[in-house]
């Protein structure tokens, strides 16, 4: 009787243990745990209880030092004016030059958190990228960051890369907080890194594009903590986008299907998150159905901002098209002519998308726009698109109108794969809270985007002639395996007064020469690369 009541008694224990947090003396922690958090989290192994509040305790953005505009690009391309800065809702694009690359990226961005932090560089336990910007057909993004760990002996970190589309980047999110919740953690931190270059042809998709990468640092008691069990999430197989000439960094698309695809998952995914917070409201007692005003922010993935409004709307149809007929709610003013419409028959529906845009006006100006403004002047960052959402909101709101908020996350990878999940935001708002510091560390977002390069549209045609032209060129033949290459740094277009960059980027650094080599994939003339590492 003993040995059957065992397991029963040890259910008990971590079910009680999951209300408390956790209280493990200091000594138990790493020292970076020490430092960093304001309450300590420990191991399974030593509290027997699970971790709290797993989400984001710091983020760290990074984007070129160069854009260009689009009302140039307008005149460049000779289309009517207002096809880029209203039809997609884009004001500036960034791009990156022949001398970045994805690990250049995600080597600068995860630099910067790690010294922002002043984290030791052991106390990191898993390390997971999110990218769809392949250079290489086997070696991942992640072994390349695997050289910043060097110095430090740590090699003891799990995870690796994810690819889908524009999905990587959250399913990178939910793979390190699955991990910090699971028998498997080792008391120390995670890093999701998530990071692309979109490029496409000469072309009306070109206007799309954009460059960036976010690094997020993931353990307990976050200020953006995840909430258990809340995540939507619809896959299915479509041909909507997708990257099958793997001599070329341009995908194909279907541009009216992609829309329709990245819109069903939407609906799909709100569904499925509905249910679920609708069914642990009813295990606490609460009956009523879930809606928008239940979430005082919405961020969406951005393909281009104007998606992002439509994408709202929608959520606002799905609320109406569930309420009863005698709901009276001036959110849904003009809208009563669509109570009988089906979701699917509304995809492609001009009149549908006009009422619903004028009726949910006021709502996108509450819980969203705020979040467009790296997407308005950067572009699309494919797998960090939806965290650089999260950090332009962050900039935009003070610690104290965050508190205790709950924020909306759609995430959308193309062929295709979405979630629809949620942050919880620390009522705690304090100054030299874990939110307090966090919203300061991005609060410098629009001082960084004003301070970079604007150039032509001449220019910016010129460097995508280059990246066609360098793109997956191999060394020059005859030269020598091992042979030293003499590299030639340009840096007049790095974002100057950056130490976390200089730090990588100095063409004194011997990490930096090592790095280039084993990292950028270059044309080679002559002994030197056309390009180095931005």
């Amino acid at each position: 009787m003993q040995r059957l009541l065992t397991p029963v008694r040890q259910v008990l224990r971590v079910n009680t243990a999951l209300r408390e947090a956790s209280l493990a003396p200091a000594r138990l922690l790493p020292a970076a745990q020490q430092r960093f958090s304001t309450v300590s989290a420990a191991p399974l192994a030593y509290t027997d209880t699970w971790p709290k509040d797993v989400g984001i305790l710091a983020m760290e953005v990074y984007f070129p030092a160069q854009y260009v505009d689009q009302t140039d690009l307008e005149k460049f391309n000779n289309v009517e004016a207002g096809k880029y800065t209203v039809g997609l809702g884009q004001t500036q694009m960034g791009f990156c030059s022949v001398q970045e690359d994805i690990n250049s990226l995600c080597l600068t961005v995860v630099q910067r958190l790690m010294e922002r932090t002043q984290l030791p560089w052991d106390s990191v336990g898993r390390l997971e990228v999110g990218t769809e910007t392949i250079i290489d057909k086997s070696k991942a993004v992640k072994t390349v960051l695997m050289e910043l760990f060097q110095d430090s002996g740590n090699t003891d970190i799990e995870g690796i890369d994810t690819t889908n589309a524009c999905y990587g980047g959250t399913a990178s999110l939910f793979n390190a907080a699955n991990w910090m919740e699971s028998s498997y953690w080792d008391g120390r931190y995670a890093l999701v890194v998530c990071g692309d270059i979109a490029v496409y042809p000469d072309g009306n998709a070109r206007p799309t594009g954009g460059a960036g990468a976010v690094a997020m640092l993931i353990g307990p008691h976050a200020p953006l903590a995840l909430e258990q069990g809340l995540r939507g999430t619809h896959m299915e197989n479509a041909y909507d986008f997708y990257k099958p000439n793997l001599a070329s960094e341009y995908p194909l698309v279907d541009g009216k299907l992609s829309i329709q695809c990245y819109f069903r998952a939407l609906d799909r995914c709100y569904t499925a998150y509905r249910q679920k917070i609708q069914k642990q409201w009813k295990r606490d007692g609460i009956d009523r159905p879930f809606t928008l005003d239940d979430l005082q922010y919405m961020i969406f993935h951005t393909p281009f901002c104007k998606m992002v409004q439509k994408s709202l709307a929608r959520l606002v149809l799905n609320d109406f098209l569930s309420a009863s007929d005698d709901t009276q709610s001036s959110v849904y003013k003009g809208l009563e002519a669509f109570r009988g419409l089906k979701l699917e028959d509304t995809y492609n529906n001009k009149e549908v998308d006009k009422a619903l845009l004028k009726a949910s006006l006021d709502t996108f100006n509450k819980k969203t726009k705020a979040s467009l403004y790296l997407s308005t002047h950067n572009g699309n960052m494919y797998t960090s698109s939806l965290y650089g959402c999260l950090a332009s909101l962050l900039s935009h709101h003070s610690a104290q109108e965050l508190a205790g908020s709950r924020i909306g996350a759609f995430s959308y990878g193309s062929g295709l794969a979405a979630s629809l999940f949620s942050f919880r935001v620390s009522q705690d708002a304090s100054p030299g809270s874990p939110l307090e510091k966090l919203v300061s560390s991005i609060s410098d977002l629009p001082k960084r985007l004003a301070s970079r390069k604007r150039m032509s549209p001449e220019e910016f045609t010129e460097i995508m002639n280059q990246r066609e032209q360098f793109y997956h060129k191999g060394e020059e033949k005859g030269r020598k395996k091992g042979e030293k290459v003499n590299l030639r740094l340009d840096v007049s277009s790095w974002e100057p007064g950056s130490r976390q960059k200089s730090s990588m980027r100095s063409p004194e650094s011997s990490l930096l020469r090592e790095m280039v080599v084993r990292s950028a994939r270059r044309s080679v003339v002559k002994g030197e690369w056309e390009g180095g590492l931005g």
